[in-house]
């Protein structure tokens, strides 16, 4: 398993139109073969920075993902509306 947290700060008018393009990779995410989770969640404190969540079932699905449509058109989507780059961790199995 492969666990994969995405940090995102989104500038403060690009915040709704974040949420709608990242639901929508969210939920054609959680449709991939090698995708056991895949949330978004907004910080309560500051709705300019979020995380992505996402759980794969090893490193081949985590390449496929990036593969695909739903995730090309959410980059680009999305390139302009961050405030500063995001920034990415992927961790191994559970301990």
């Amino acid at each position: 398993m492969i666990t994969t947290v995405c940090n995102v700060h989104v500038k403060a008018d690009s915040i709704e139109a974040f949420r709608e393009a990242s639901l929508a990779n969210a939920a054609a995410s959680r449709q991939e073969p090698g995708i056991t989770r895949f949330d978004l969640l907004q910080q309560v404190d500051d709705p300019t920075r979020f995380i992505l969540y996402e759980e794969y079932v090893d490193q081949p699905a985590t390449q496929a993902h990036k593969e695909t449509a739903h995730y090309l058109a959410w980059r680009e989507a999305v390139a302009d509306m961050m405030a500063t780059p995001r920034v990415t961790y992927s961790f191994g199995d559970r301990l």
